[in-house]
């Protein structure tokens, strides 16, 4: 074999290694997904296991970018965040989809029962918002005449509507603020104690894990429900179609849910952790939505 003939072998063989090793890269270079996680408690169990499964189950690096609601649903107008799977809708954030609905992708619920309210432990009697005046003095810790009702942030939209509560049923009743830590401090007192006392609820939260409580009936209608929703940014479809088509079939019961926050916020165990053992535990479940 010649010079020439050699040469030109090396040069062919340098290319063919070229060419394969751009196809590798190609192949192996997706692009990072962004999440969006919120400072809310029922944020992160669902969100870490998308995280796992779009890390390990389609090959994407995926990056958590804390933010609160407004720059969430914004970054997701925009294209800078891409998914986010604790939207809740059609009332709470509304508002939000007005304004930017019409560059975000709505994939469907991750959960039906998002709700929120004024909860009571089981064993107390009443059932329903309109019987509390009957049992106020029940209710009534401080000796003043009126029940309470133990609240979170002044500035929480549960506090606005909880003041609507008590006009549109007359109640004799007082809005005590807190914060969710302190609330359920007292809760966990009262219960404890068997003592009846009336606080705001909302699932999924670990309180339904820890305590055996139920929401009293709102005759009246005031509090809202809400579905909890998958949001993509428009145009993912186009750039991550596996991603898309996961999330389409993503969905959480609202019990793990619970049990998930409860693990996280009260036993202080790794939301990675805890969402690769739902994982395991789901793992037909979790196969349907790669189908």
């Amino acid at each position: 074999m010649n010079r020439k003939v050699i040469s030109l072998f090396i040069m062919l063989a340098l290319a063919a290694l070229l060419v394969a090793g751009a196809g590798c890269k190609g192949a192996a270079q997706k692009e990072t997904i962004t999440i969006a996680l919120t400072p809310w408690s029922s944020t992160i169990p669902s969100t870490n296991i998308a995280k796992v499964l779009i890390e390990d189950k389609l090959g994407y690096d995926v990056r958590l970018q804390k933010a609160d609601v407004g720059p969430t649903y914004s970054g997701l107008a925009s294209g800078d965040i891409d998914v986010f799977v604790d939207a809740w809708l059609p009332d709470m954030h509304g508002d939000y989809m007005e304004k930017y609905g019409e560059r975000i992708e709505d994939l469907g619920t991750v959960y039906t029962e998002g709700v929120m309210g004024w909860v009571v432990p089981a064993y107390v009697e009443p059932d329903s918002i309109a019987e509390l005046n009957d049992f106020k003095d029940k209710f009534d810790t401080d000796g003043n005449g009126k029940g309470e009702v133990v609240g979170i942030e002044a500035g929480a939209g549960m506090m606005r509507t909880s003041k609507e509560i008590f006009d549109a049923y007359g109640l004799d009743f007082e809005l005590i603020e807190s914060s969710e830590w302190a609330m359920m401090a007292e809760a966990d007192k009262a219960i404890k104690d068997k003592r009846w006392i009336i606080f705001l609820g909302w699932k999924p939260h670990w309180m339904f894990a820890k305590h055996d409580l139920k929401f009293l009936e709102d005759p009246k209608g005031i509090w809202k429900s809400s579905t909890v929703h998958k949001l993509v940014t428009k145009g993912l479809d186009k750039r991550a179609p596996d991603v898309v088509e996961f999330l389409k079939k993503f969905t959480v019961s609202v019990d793990d849910m619970d049990q998930m926050i409860y693990e996280i916020e009260v036993q202080k165990k790794d939301p990675a952790e805890v969402a690769r053992a739902w994982i395991g535990a789901h793992s037909d479940k979790v196969d349907k939505m790669f189908k």
